[in-house]
């Protein structure tokens, strides 16, 4: 009892931590925890939301971090607590910038910068995306397996193990899409993703890939798990979001 006495207030307390009351570290644990966990993935760098601060978590930690330019340490202090509230409620999708900016290009504007512009897909009114009339067959098959799980839920690390799963994160959700043209063999991570394909946009289809998340751009037309306020899940959007931080890549070809 003596013993049971000395150790439950402590676990009581981080259980019961608000969020922002104490620096987080890997190690921490608590409901707090589970707080900035959300908040990562509200604010575009996916975590399992277990209340554990892991490895996973620490990498998104440091993924924020290098995104917001602050000092890349994964540790997350009173301060840092208020500053990612403020990144998710802003979320993370931005406009299409009106100038392209270095890796942050869209295909469908650049014209002027020496890409070659190209027909945007459609984004329908139920979710799903039409590729534009003369697309490449692979850029079609790419959009057409995205419909196929466009409303699947979002799960840590669903689609990691096999294609078809009950729910999908972001590196699941683009694995996916790019199988349906025989773009990627097996399921890849957003670390995997950094160092997929060929350098650079693409013409047709971008992937930005950091350690805490990975999204494409297709025919004008982003896929991944963020950018709604109303959902989660894979889905389809013509809202861009920044790409500071990411990595830049590209099927052959494409």
């Amino acid at each position: 009892m003596l013993f049971a006495a000395l150790v439950l207030p402590s676990a009581a307390h981080a259980r019961g931590s608000a969020f922002g009351s104490r620096v987080l570290a890997r190690g921490a644990h608590g409901s707090d925890v589970r707080v900035l966990q959300r908040l990562l993935g509200q604010a575009g760098f996916e975590t399992a939301v277990d209340g554990q601060f892991g490895r996973v978590t620490t990498r998104s930690v440091k993924a924020w971090e290098k995104a917001d330019g602050r000092a890349v340490d994964g540790r997350v202090s009173k301060l840092d607590a208020q500053q990612l509230r403020t990144d998710a409620a802003a979320g993370p999708s931005d406009p299409v910038p009106d100038e392209p900016v270095g890796d942050s290009v869209d295909p469908r504007s650049v014209g002027a910068a020496g890409f070659v512009e190209v027909a945007s897909a459609t984004l329908n009114a139920d979710g799903t995306a039409t590729a534009p009339a003369g697309a490449p067959a692979a850029v079609q098959q790419i959009i057409a397996a995205g419909n196929v799980i466009y409303n699947k839920p979002y799960r840590y690390g669903g689609g990691h193990r096999r294609f078809k799963d009950s729910g999908y994160d972001c590196s699941g959700s683009l694995s996916y899409a790019l199988a349906g043209a025989a773009l990627v063999k097996q399921p890849l991570d957003s670390t995997g993703f950094e160092s997929w394909g060929d350098a650079g946009p693409g013409t047709w289809v971008t992937v930005y890939a950091n350690a805490g998340h990975t999204y494409m751009v297709v025919a004008g037309l982003r896929y991944d798990t963020s950018g709604a306020k109303d959902r989660d899940g894979s889905r389809w959007t013509d809202q861009m979001r920044p790409s500071g931080g990411y990595v830049v890549r590209h099927p052959p070809g494409l």
